[in-house]
């Protein structure tokens, strides 16, 4: 327990010894700043306030010379991380065109499969309607067919007697019309099939 004590007391001093203040040469101050890493063309020191990068060309000159500061050596290395991030952004780019492009694809599948549902629905309601137009055509044909209305008549009142039917007239119209229906009913449903493969 009081090995774990003194490591912990050893690191804390060592800490306290290594944080320093830095002052930048437009008057700006780190207290207590800790350097965290030293690169090329900076160091980077941790706060209380969080962790900064303090590029030499801020810092004054004992302190770039304490860290060993080279303007060769950082601007090769500027050159560097900024070409990597020139490469990292151009990525980044072209995976958000590359999710765009699939975004769109996608959105364009989702329309044709609505356009095609839409269609489908539409051509099923028409289908309905044009089977029951067939119904309707088939009972008034029939009712067109029948006998007109009977009435007992003659001498003795027993023979039963029909008038014509005024529908009749009407039966090559109400045919024609059943026709029409069961073609364009055909029609629709060559339709469906197509649009349901």
């Amino acid at each position: 327990m009081s090995a774990k004590l003194l490591t912990f007391s050893i690191l804390s001093f060592t800490a306290a010894v290594f944080a320093e203040d830095f002052t930048t040469i437009n008057g700006k101050e780190y207290k207590d700043a800790t350097v965290t890493r030293t690169e090329p063309d900076g160091i980077v020191v941790q706060t209380k306030s969080g962790i900064t990068k303090l590029y030499f060309t801020e810092l004054p000159k004992d302190v770039r010379e304490r860290f060993h500061y080279d303007p060769e050596k950082a601007a090769s290395y500027s050159a560097g991380q900024t070409a990597n991030y020139e490469a990292y952004q151009k990525q980044q780019e072209e995976v958000r065109r590359q999710r765009a492009e699939a975004d769109a694809k996608n959105n364009a599948a989702l329309a044709k499969q609505q356009a095609a549902a839409n269609r489908t629905q539409t051509l099923q309601a028409r289908y309905a309607d044009l089977q029951r137009q067939e119904d309707r055509l088939l009972l008034e044909i029939g009712e067109a067919k029948q006998p007109g209305p009977s009435y007992r008549g003659g001498k003795n009142g027993r023979t039963l007697l029909h008038q014509p039917n005024p529908k009749k007239s009407q039966l090559p119209v109400l045919q024609s019309h059943l026709s029409d229906v069961r073609h364009e009913k055909t029609e629709v449903r060559k339709q469906l099939e197509k649009a349901q493969r």
